[in-house]
């Protein structure tokens, strides 16, 4: 599951509508917006998430923070790091190497400290 498709169930939960109220309202397939959810489908377009952002009457920083994690949800990233340095090559492939044996918390301990080294 993707960072935008958690999200995107989480704010579809709590206003009590389906996935096919969802889906008629979009213009596309219940199935579509399933493999959203389930990060079978790459992140979606930008007009795609204003469209949803809209249906579910979100606004300011609830809408952005929904385009931000849409951004971030693509469920096979590429890294071009040809023209970097060793150790940028060498996480980027450790990374892709190892991905699946970190839980949860491991994801998140990262996560953490790149998005604080990034500020």
């Amino acid at each position: 599951m993707t960072p935008f498709g958690y999200k995107m169930r989480q704010l579809r939960a709590d206003k009590n509508v389906t996935q096919q109220q969802q889906a008629d309202f979009l213009g596309v397939s219940k199935a579509y917006i399933s493999a959203l959810e389930n990060g079978a489908r790459g992140k979606p377009s930008t007009v795609l998430v204003d469209q949803i952002c809209v249906w579910l009457g979100l606004i300011w920083d609830d809408a952005e923070e929904l385009k931000r994690l849409a951004t971030l949800s693509h469920p096979k990233p590429t890294i071009d790091v040809r023209k970097h340095t060793p150790d940028a090559v060498m996480l980027a492939n450790m990374m892709a190497q190892n991905i699946e044996r970190l839980d949860d918390q491991d994801c998140r301990l990262l996560l953490t400290a790149l998005e604080k080294r990034l500020r």
